[in-house]
């Protein structure tokens, strides 16, 4: 007798939906990803019960490093800015140059563009530029922009924060200091600021239930 013979049939499954949703989670992840910025100095900061958002565009960040214990290879208390529009930075860049007189080239220029933060003396910002990569990221933790008033008149951080102004007259200013940072470190930050008439700026704080008070 025979055998009998059974048909094979091959199986097909249409992937095309599975790769619709792959494509639209892919989608997804990319427009509501936000990069974190590359900061010179670790800084944990406090927490709060507030809800208030730091806007996300338009924002000059002033960072307060906390201050570090005798024997540490970097400074007390540094402070580091960062602008989140490039054409803006570069304005301010531009401002700051021709007022302290600092010759700086076009690569150099736009080696700072790139930065997504800084925080080193004017005197010393044309050779900072000029190292590379891995040097920067070894040498801005150990700098900082001054605080010292230059002359009896404005100090660099002050000078700074004038630059951004003029550049964007609607730019808010966003204060983000360690939970360790003692308060006169900060309050001199502050202090700087309502010098200049800069008295509402944001304080950037991590999200704390209020049980957990």
């Amino acid at each position: 007798m025979g055998k009998v013979k059974i048909k094979k049939s091959d199986v097909w499954i249409d992937m095309t939906p599975m790769s619709d949703v792959m494509t639209l989670l892919l989608t997804f992840f990319m427009l509501t990803s936000t990069f974190v910025k590359n900061e010179p100095v670790k800084v944990n900061t406090p927490g709060s019960v507030s809800e208030i958002k730091v806007p996300e565009n338009g924002v000059l960040t002033i960072l307060v490093s906390p201050e570090i214990k005798a024997g540490k290879p970097t400074g007390e208390g540094q402070v580091f800015m960062s602008i989140d529009n490039t054409d803006q930075l570069g304005t301010t860049l531009t401002a700051m140059a021709s007022s302290f007189g600092v010759s700086l080239s076009g690569k150099q220029q736009e080696t700072f563009k790139t930065e997504s933060t800084f925080g080193v003396p004017m005197s010393e910002l044309s050779t900072y530029l000029t190292m590379s990569p891995q040097a920067r990221q070894k040498t801005l933790p150990t700098k900082g922009i001054p605080l010292d008033s230059i002359k009896g008149g404005m100090s660099e951080f002050q000078q700074w924060v004038d630059a951004a102004r003029n550049a964007n007259q609607d730019i808010k200013i966003a204060l983000k200091a360690d939970a360790k940072t003692p308060y006169k470190t900060v309050k001199r930050v502050m202090n700087e600021l309502q010098d200049m008439d800069e008295s509402h700026y944001y304080m950037i704080t991590q999200l704390k239930k209020e049980e957990d008070n």
